[in-house]
């Protein structure tokens, strides 16, 4: 038995405490806005916090995460809405697969620097996508920034 709290609910799982906590999200919690892209921690694609960071949920067993708080982009807050909002307004998906990731690095970024710079973003946005969306990320941060896109998960 494996205990997670995710998005403010406590669960009980009967998985192998070594089971990825992407797979544990996606595929016993039925939470799949986090991704599967690299599986090496690269893409950024299954980005979750945990305790509030940003953090690849690929690369982090169900074991590491006991105890702690794991939030979802499905349980993101509304003091989080300026960021969706953003990405909305300054339509930055392409394809979109990458996304939920970017979305959920962006709001750790914003909650630990409220005014990034440009290279605060660089330094803390390493997702990868494939489309190249790179410019729409930055400036819906931006934007999402100057609405106070912040939480504290």
């Amino acid at each position: 038995m494996s205990k997670l709290t995710v998005n403010g609910q406590k669960h009980t799982l009967e998985i192998d405490p070594d089971t990825p906590l992407l797979w544990a999200l996606r595929d016993h919690l039925h939470l799949r806005g986090a991704k599967y892209g690299c599986g090496i921690g690269l893409c950024g694609s299954c980005t979750v916090h945990v305790d509030g960071r940003a953090a690849r949920a690929c690369m982090l067993t169900v074991a590491d995460v006991g105890g702690r708080a794991v939030t979802t982009i499905e349980g993101l807050t509304p003091e989080n809405e300026p960021v969706q909002q953003a990405w909305q307004e300054l339509q930055v998906p392409q394809c979109g697969y990458c996304q939920p990731g970017m979305i959920m690095a962006s709001v750790a970024l914003l909650r630990d620097t409220p005014s990034p710079t440009g290279e605060d973003i660089e330094a803390a946005i390493t997702n990868i996508c494939r489309c190249g969306t790179y410019n729409r990320v930055r400036a819906a941060i931006l934007a999402a920034a100057r609405k106070g896109g912040t939480s504290s998960d």
